[in-house]
């Protein structure tokens, strides 16, 4: 059975810092990359980060530079630092196993349609 339970969200002011948590079960990190999608109020999902087994890192453009994704795979857990918020980043965040299509308006899917209950950040100025 497929469990992602995410935490660490708050409500921060604009600039403040802010740590997730992903604690994630029933795969194995060998098999597919993980990361974080976000879901703002009234859009769709989107792909934020993802780490594949062997080192291979992306960020989507609205985050380079301020969010770092990290795993501890012996520990089935997934992390994303997120520094420099702005309100824009204000969503509910979601960790999954993750898949890249070649095409589509979404190529970053959640590769097992398994969804934890996600974890909210609100950024108010």
């Amino acid at each position: 059975e497929v469990q992602l339970v995410e935490s660490g969200g708050d409500s921060v002011h604009v600039g403040g810092s802010l740590t997730l948590t992903c604690a994630a079960s029933g795969f194995s990190f060998d098999d597919y990359s993980v990361g974080w999608l976000r879901q703002a109020p009234g859009k769709g999902r989107e792909g934020v980060s993802s780490l594949s087994s062997d080192g291979l890192i992306y960020y989507s453009d609205a985050v380079q530079g301020r969010f770092t994704i990290s795993s501890d795979p012996a520990k089935s857990m997934i992390f994303q630092q997120m520094n420099n918020l702005l309100p824009e980043d204000t969503a509910v965040y979601y960790c999954a196993p993750i898949i890249w299509l070649q095409t589509g308006p979404q190529r970053m899917i959640n590769a097992l349609h398994v969804w934890g209950h996600g974890t909210r950040v609100t950024i108010s100025s």
